[in-house]
């Protein structure tokens, strides 16, 4: 008996949990699903309470796997065969399973929940594992097994796996809103956006370029960044801002030791009114706490003081090794650690203060009229979108 894939058997992840609001997570992650294998016409797919299943009908599982273990909501899924819920169905797949897999030992895990059909999980895994000792030199191992031999009995058929794949977890992008990331070349940031897709929550970026101080490929890199990072969402809109004349014109009028915090509060006040026109509910950063002058408890209290958009901060208690880690996971590290340099980094001052005072920054803000230039920057703003592998421009207003 040979086995071909059939279907792909998904177990949701924390869906579990959603009680009433289930059936929305279940059709999101569905959603989700379909959109990354949108490429594949002869899939079919059926929602069930506890499973969704992808009928092949003769498409290669290969890419398949490959792009659903980036879709966030997905705990665990298996390549299977249905075939009919009689036992020496079973006994035949399972030894099938056997004898085109590789290693010494194997168990059989049974799982009946129609629990109408008269044979007990236990008996079905003593009469196929009897199959496969008789006619192999398979040992059975139920600690440490080389081969897991799975069968589902369901009263639509049974399903017989080989193997449990682990997907992303966590919940499925855009359940929980969507949220605006302000995307630096640096490690941090890629890492707070994978973070918040994990949760449910979509992203849009934005990104402050100060040309000619900064290059043309740290804007690439930039986007190179979102490339990578748009695998677990299918595309994303990077917003870029030129913030070379604002940027100027805080070095003129602040002292010097306050220019990266009042950068920051402009930063954060155009990344707010960009959020609210692009209907995100939220902005994310990639600030860890004390990592740098900007980014100690006082730094950002006194950033924060100029939006009331809530403002996540997903590595906020991560240390960098963490962080790092992280972004070698996901492919970003090699990238971030390229010798391009943004805005924030290129105007780094020698002393930055490292617990502004509120009352200090709102007596240099007053120095100049810095609203004209931030509905510049606004104006001016230019969007990208980027997907896995390619990126794509267009006007944004």
């Amino acid at each position: 008996m040979e086995l071909k894939t059939e279907l792909i058997l998904i177990r949701y992840g924390e869906l579990s949990t959603k009680g009433k609001n289930r059936k929305d997570f279940i059709n999101r992650l569905t959603q989700n699903v379909r959109n990354a294998l949108s490429d594949f016409s002869q899939l079919r797919y059926e929602k069930t309470f506890d499973r969704l299943y992808i009928h092949l009908n003769g498409t290669d599982e290969t890419e398949v796997v490959e792009r659903l273990k980036n879709v966030f909501g997905i705990i665990s899924f298996s390549c299977a065969v249905k075939i009919a819920s009689e036992l020496e169905a079973m006994i035949e797949a399972g030894y099938a399973v056997a004898l085109s897999s590789q290693g010494k030992t194997f168990k059989i895990e049974t799982r009946r929940h129609d629990k109408q059909f008269f044979i007990t999980s236990d008996e079905i895994n003593r009469a196929v594992a009897a199959k496969i000792l008789k006619n192999t030199d398979w040992k059975v191992d139920v600690h440490h097994p080389d081969l897991r031999i799975q069968i589902e009995v369901r009263q639509t058929g049974t399903y017989v796996m080989k193997e449990t794949i682990a997907g992303a977890g966590g919940y499925p992008t855009g359940i929980g809103g969507k949220a605006l990331l302000m995307l630096s070349g640096g490690i941090d940031s890629p890492v707070a956006g994978y973070l918040t897709m994990k949760r449910g929550v979509a992203i849009e970026c934005i990104h402050y370029a100060s040309p000619p101080y900064t290059s043309s490929s740290a804007q690439q890199k930039v986007l190179d960044l979102a490339s990578k990072i748009s695998l677990y969402q299918g595309s994303i809109k990077v917003t870029i801002i030129p913030f070379t004349e604002l940027q100027l014109a805080i070095y003129e009028h602040c002292d010097e030791s306050y220019a990266i915090t009042i950068m920051r509060r402009m930063m954060f006040r155009i990344a707010e009114r960009v959020a609210q026109q692009h209907h995100c509910l939220a902005l994310v950063t990639g600030e860890s706490v004390g990592q740098v002058a900007s980014q100690t408890l006082e730094s950002m209290n006194a950033i924060n003081q100029v939006v009331t958009l809530p403002v996540l901060r997903p590595v906020a208690c991560f240390d960098k090794l963490e962080i790092i880690s992280l972004a070698e996971k996901i492919g970003t590290y090699e990238t971030s650690i390229l010798p391009f340099e943004d805005c924030c980094t290129i105007f780094t001052p020698k002393n930055p203060v490292t617990r502004p005072s509120i009352s200090h920054c709102e007596r240099a803000e007053s120095r100049f009229d810095f609203e004209p230039l931030i509905e510049r920057c606004i104006r001016e703003a230019r969007q990208i979108w980027v997907k896995p592998g390619r990126s794509q421009e267009e006007d944004l207003f």
